[in-house]
């Protein structure tokens, strides 16, 4: 990819670009829905990514162009710039408005842009946007971020400069990514550690349902307020900041402090998904691919029948992976209503997974599910 891209970046800007960068998409594993309620997520980088290729120019402009896109952008090198429209260069235009708050950039800058992460999947595409423009600007001209400020500076202008009330697993996940390794993140402090997940005999299947998302946002902030009152609820007896503060044997002393039936199923699944990360973390740590495999379908089955946010085309990949005896685990993985799910592929099955997968959902749903095979690979990188 590095030599195609030094290629098209010379035949596009007439020079050879000085830098390359790399930057993954995430999934998170397992942890869903459970980010604003003060619980853990673990996410893994991917090896689909972003590319980034960069070469500093006389004429005092940024050019931004991409690969995937037809829009391009060429604007002048200022003190500060404001987000124009919805088109994608907003994303590492905003990484140049927040860095310009403490640093001044000494030249102009050609940019060439590369991704084969699939749009609005759910595998956070402008995370990898944002976090690799931010990476190569503090690496060419060693502005001197720490590693951990990098994701903090992508989560604030996707927050400030896109508008989108984003946490900090996206940006996190991509920036501290390490092969064979999930990340078990608390988003609220920012406490982690590295978990192993070295997958073996297996190999991470993606299977984006290409259902648009319409819902998702409205139904997001349903289940965030559903959440903040069972808190309510609880809060009414014993003191909590937030849900997870609460294990499953806790919460059933406690339990039925919540009355409404809804309320109470959303706050059932949000501890013991909490709980499953524990587990999870353990099962990864001892090579129990099989029981790992076990918590992802569990984790599915909570986030179908007490979270409901699944829907019909996640279930349905969910159940063929449940019948494919290749398959191991499996779960939707994101917010839901769409988006992507996960799972555990035997190697050498690739093709025939791709095959009865595409056949089952066609069937069931109208259209094919768009499948992709991954590592669990690094984050954030010169290349």
């Amino acid at each position: 990819m590095k030599a195609e891209l030094t290629e098209k970046f010379s035949a596009l800007y007439g020079q050879e670009p000085k830098a390359n960068y790399f930057t993954p998409g995430r999934v998170n594993l397992i942890g869903e829905h459970i980010d604003y309620n003060g619980g853990l997520v673990m996410p893994c980088a991917i090896t689909l990514g972003t590319w980034l290729s960069i070469a500093p120019n006389d004429d005092q402009v940024i050019r931004f162009k991409s690969l995937n896109f037809p829009e391009e952008q060429e604007i002048s090198l200022q003190d500060a710039y404001t987000k124009t429209g919805s088109e994608w260069y907003n994303y590492p235009l905003g990484v140049f408005n927040e860095i310009l708050k403490k640093h001044k950039i000494p030249t102009g800058l050609d940019l060439l842009f590369y991704g084969n992460i699939p749009i609005g999947s759910g595998l956070s595409s402008s995370a990898s946007i944002e976090v690799a423009m931010a990476y190569a600007l503090n690496d060419f001209f060693d502005l001197g971020y720490e590693k951990i400020e990098i994701p903090l500076l992508a989560q604030k202008v996707e927050n400030e400069f896109i508008g989108v009330n984003c946490g900090i697993m996206d940006q996190f996940a991509v920036a501290f990514g390490e092969e064979h390794k999930a990340l078990m993140l608390n988003c609220d402090t920012l406490k982690h550690k590295s978990v192993d997940c070295n997958l073996g005999d297996y190999r991470l299947a993606i299977i984006n349902t290409n259902k648009p998302r319409k819902l998702a946002e409205s139904k997001y902030n349903e289940r965030v307020a559903e959440c903040q009152a069972a808190l309510a609820d609880l809060n009414k007896e014993i003191k909590l900041n937030n849900l997870c503060e609460l294990n499953a044997e806790k919460f059933a002393l406690h339990s039925q402090l919540i009355t409404d039936e809804t309320v109470l199923k959303r706050a059932t699944h949000v501890i013991k998904e909490n709980d499953r990360v524990h587990l999870a973390a353990k099962a990864l740590n001892d090579g129990d691919l099989q029981e790992f495999g076990r918590l992802m379908y569990a984790s599915h089955q909570s986030l179908k029948d007490l979270y409901e946010v699944t829907g019909k085309e996640l279930d349905a990949v969910v159940e063929f992976c449940g019948d494919y005896e290749h398959v191991i685990g499996a779960r939707m993985t994101g917010a839901g209503f769409g988006g992507c799910a996960i799972a555990l592929l035997k190697k050498g099955q690739e093709e025939d997974f791709s095959k009865q997968l595409t056949d089952f959902y066609v069937s069931r749903i109208g259209y094919p599910a768009s499948i992709y095979i991954s590592e669990i690979g690094n984050g954030a990188s010169a290349i």
